[in-house]
């Protein structure tokens, strides 16, 4: 980093201001990411996330599952029409 040469003192005083400002900003953002953080971290928000999940999966695979069940779905309710 380069040295700054300052030629008075309203010239340190203002770059200090902007220093205080960009910390303080810095500050507020470190603040707001933790409380969204928190905010996603809640039990209902990772069960959601979870249930969605899974959800998705079974709806994705349902096509897959159907048909290799469907016939023992078929078969059990025709045994159980006869008294079997």
């Amino acid at each position: 980093m380069e040295v700054k040469k300052y030629s008075s003192y309203a010239e340190i005083e203002k770059d200090l201001e902007i220093l205080k400002l960009q910390k303080e900003i810095n500050y507020q953002k470190l603040v707001l990411s933790l409380q969204k953080t928190k905010e996603s971290i809640t039990p209902e928000n990772v069960l959601g996330g979870i249930f969605s999940s899974f959800k998705d999966y079974i709806s994705n695979s349902y096509g897959s599952i159907l048909p290799s069940i469907l016939p023992f779905i078929i078969n059990w309710f025709l045994n159980k029409k006869r008294g079997n």
